[in-house]
């Protein structure tokens, strides 16, 4: 156990400590179920005291790497990959620059998408799309309401089949809803200088590749989807100060 002994470092004792833990369980090639040794008996270890140890393990059990079981005290676990994305995710707790961030995380993820969608499309997925788009409520210039949007691309989340995936749709849905809220007036502009352009791609639009098996034209029609988004993050210091409908939009 004197590998544990830590050194001093310029972090703070219960980092360091943290740390120590966390190579400690790869070290032993550790598995979920497997039980981790009592609070003292890593102090000891460690040669610190038990309440640095105390606040260490508890750091690791939000993460969810480590949880206390009944007759057992306490195991490592599998954690929830997006669990501390959660936690800290929504408007009031990032800033504008971090959702910005998120968002072009998300319009990148969904273009990527394509493989997996069409390795997994079936019949079924396809009527399921043609009920949402059929339900579904466009508001103007390819702009659809929140609840359209989310059941949309909800749905093209689940054709891929990665849990991971589907998991980070229900964590960036409140900033996507926050964000269009919230710029809504800014992205009319650029719109309707797409729209002039006629290079508006509709939920139809996609559906239809994905019926005619046109890989390359539902990847370029995911990107020309996305073009207002990608004016918006290209310009969003303009856009956080309200001056985007100053744009000439023939640049665009």
């Amino acid at each position: 156990m004197d590998n544990l002994k830590i050194t001093e470092q310029q972090t703070g004792l219960v980092d360091q400590v943290e740390e120590t833990l966390r190579n400690y369980f790869r070290t032993q090639n550790l598995k979920p179920g497997d039980s981790i040794l009592p609070e003292k008996e890593l102090a000891d270890a460690i040669g610190v005291g038990r309440s640095v140890v105390r606040e260490a393990l508890s750091r690791l059990r939000m993460l969810g790497l480590i949880s206390s079981r009944s007759g057992r005290g306490m195991v490592i676990t599998e954690p929830c990959i997006f669990e501390s994305l959660k936690r800290i995710t929504g408007p009031g707790i990032l800033g504008d620059d971090a959702m910005f961030e998120l968002l072009g995380f998300r319009i990148t993820l969904e273009i990527g998408m394509t493989e997996l969608i069409f390795q997994n499309i079936n019949e079924r997925h396809l009527a399921d799309l043609d009920a949402i788009i059929e339900r579904g409520r466009e508001i103007e210039f390819s702009e659809y309401s929140t609840a359209s949007e989310y059941e949309f691309h909800s749905k093209l989340y689940e054709i891929t089949g990665n849990s991971t995936i589907i998991e980070f749709q229900k964590i960036i849905h409140p900033v996507l809803v926050f964000l269009n809220d919230r710029f809504r007036e800014n992205f009319l502009p650029i719109n309707k200088a797409i729209a002039r352009r006629k290079k508006l791609v509709t939920h139809k639009d996609l559906v239809d590749f994905l019926k005619a098996g046109d890989r390359e034209g539902f990847h370029r029609g995911m990107i020309d989807q996305f073009e207002s988004y990608f004016i918006f993050l290209k310009d969003k210091s303009i856009v956080t100060n309200s001056k985007l409908t100053a744009l000439n939009t023939n640049t665009m």
